[in-house]
Parts: structure tokens; sequence; C-alpha cells
């Protein structure tokens, strides 16, 4: 019987564990000195794994830049085949053995939406799902900054988004609010044109001048007063009496359900910017982003059929 070796033309060599542990690590984590931290090396020898390991792979699979690194498209499959060998090789230790598997998922949003809407009804999700370890970061839309390598993402915005499949999750309506206070020392506001004292607080994200003109009123975008990028950052500017903010139902509910803040006016406006889930259109998203996905789809449907306060009393 003859022995047949390995086929001349098939390298065999395996990339040193020590080296997909930190590619792994410095994925999942989002930089070199983050892995290093939870490796226990320096982050120049992340950074010499990594690179050892691209060499011996012949790909890039870090884009760096003077802000750092970033998967490039052949580590992000590259990373899929890492973590399904690493699984595989803790399932076959002898101290994973009878304990439970958990996914990680690993969560992108908003500031506002977060702290809103997705942490007050996180315990429903955690409780049903005990399996699933959750991870959520937060990104900053005006500024695009957004960290990289998420299972998904909640962004706000027209849903357009080039690579990701995107779930509308509201259909808010956008109107006038003000704290009690406020509306005692600057009131009684009527009628639209009783607005024209108020402070109007300015965001990038919600612009006055829809509303102004479906109020009727004749007047261009503020140019004056308090400015703030974060919507949550101008909810809580007006909850504070400094002025009158623009919001929706989702992101406003427990304030005006409390009496924290008050509706002026009757007015209302649809607004093209809405939030949504989105997930990478190249892959299908795993059990826990479809459940999460579920899950935050009926959150929000609640959250849109919540009592929202009533109209100030000005009377």
């Amino acid at each position: 019987m003859v022995m047949r070796g390995p086929t001349p033309s098939k390298d065999v060599r395996l990339p040193p564990l020590a080296a997909i542990q930190a590619f792994e690590a410095a994925a999942r984590l989002g930089s070199f000195e983050r892995a290093s931290e939870e490796l226990f090396v320096t982050a120049s020898a992340i950074g010499k794994r990594i690179a050892a390991l691209e060499g011996l792979l012949d790909v890039t699979l870090f884009i760096r830049s003077s802000r750092g690194a970033a998967l490039s498209a052949a580590g992000r499959e590259y990373l899929e085949q890492v973590r399904t060998a690493l699984d595989l090789l803790s399932d076959a230790s002898l101290h994973k053995r009878g304990e439970p598997k958990l996914e990680t998922l690993r969560v992108v949003s908003t500031p506002t939406f977060a702290r809103q809407v997705l942490i007050p009804a996180l315990p429903s999700f955690t409780t049903d799902h005990p399996d699933v370890e959750l991870e959520i970061l937060l990104s900053i839309p005006y500024l695009d900054i957004m960290p990289p390598n998420a299972d998904v993402w909640i962004r706000f915005g027209s849903g357009k988004y080039p690579g990701l499949h995107a779930r509308q999750l509201t259909q808010d309506p956008v109107f006038a609010v003000c704290s009690p206070g406020y509306l005692k020392a600057r009131g009684p506001i009527m009628r639209p044109e009783d607005m024209a004292p108020a402070d109007l607080l300015r965001c990038p994200m919600e612009p006055w001048r829809p509303w102004l003109a479906a109020a009727g009123l004749d007047w261009p975008e503020p140019s004056r007063g308090v400015w703030l990028v974060d919507l949550g950052m101008m909810l809580a500017a007006a909850r504070a009496g400094q002025g009158v903010a623009l919001t929706r139902r989702s992101l406003a509910a427990e304030w005006l359900d409390e009496g924290k803040l008050v509706r002026l006016l009757d007015v209302e406006i649809p607004s093209e910017s809405q939030y949504h889930l989105c997930t990478e259109s190249a892959r299908a998203p795993g059990g826990a982003a479809q459940a999460f996905s579920l899950w935050l789809a009926a959150v929000c449907q609640r959250a849109s059929q919540w009592p929202c306060g009533s109209q100030a009393d000005q009377e």
C-alpha cells in the first residue's frame, strides 16, 4: 500500500493561534488597543501578529488610517470563518461542555433612541432571550461617527443606506413641545402667531421650516438660539425650560405622560426621517439579530400607540 502525502500545490500551513486570536479580538472590539487589553499583550504585539497573519494569507484584513483600523471586505469574510473555527475549538474544550452557548449580538444605536426607547424596554428582551449576550454601542449620526463590525444598526434617516437592509421601526409625526414652566412664563400660546417671541431650540436632525409652514407661518429657519446636534439634547433642553423643541411620540411619550413636557398647538407634520433597524445586505442575519428585530419592531409599535399626554390646557 502506498501512502500519499498532501497535494504539493496545497499550502497546509496553519496560522498561529495567537495571530488568529489577535485578529478576532481586534475585529470584535474595534481597535488594536482594546484587543491588547483583553489578551494582556501590547498593542504593538497585536499589530505584529495581525501583520504576520496578513502576510501568511496574502490578504489585507484591516484598512489602516490615522483614525484607526477598520476591517476590509476580506477581513469581514475571514472573521466569519475564524469565529466558526474558534467556536468549534471552544465547544471541544472540556470546561465548556455542559455550559449553554451564548450568541453575542452587537447593536449600534443613536444616543436618543437608545436612551428613550431601547434601554427602558430592554429587560423584556434579555428575559426572553437569556442565550443572547448584548453589546450596545452608540453612534453620532450628524458627525457620521459609527462603531464598526456591528450585527445590527439603529439609524435615523431616510432608510436608504448602501450595503444595508433597512426595516422601518417608526412612523412618527413631528410636533412642538415645551416645559409647563416655560409655557407659563411665555404663554399663552393659542395661535401659531403666538410663537413669535418663543425660543426655538435648533437641531439639524429636526428643522423647523416644515413645521412652521404647516402652521401657516411664512418664517425662515431660525438662525439664532441654542443649537444642538442631538435630538435627545434638544428634548432635554426643552424639559429644562430653555425653549420650544420639535419632537415625536416615540421619544417624548414618557415626559409628556409625566407632565414634564406639554404639546403646543394642534399642528403636526409627517417626517421623511424615521428610525430603521439595519443589517448587512451581503449576509443573512443570525437568529439573535432576527429575534431582536422582531422584538424592537413590537416595542416601537407600542411606543407609537402610547398616550402622549394631553395638549397643553391654555384656556
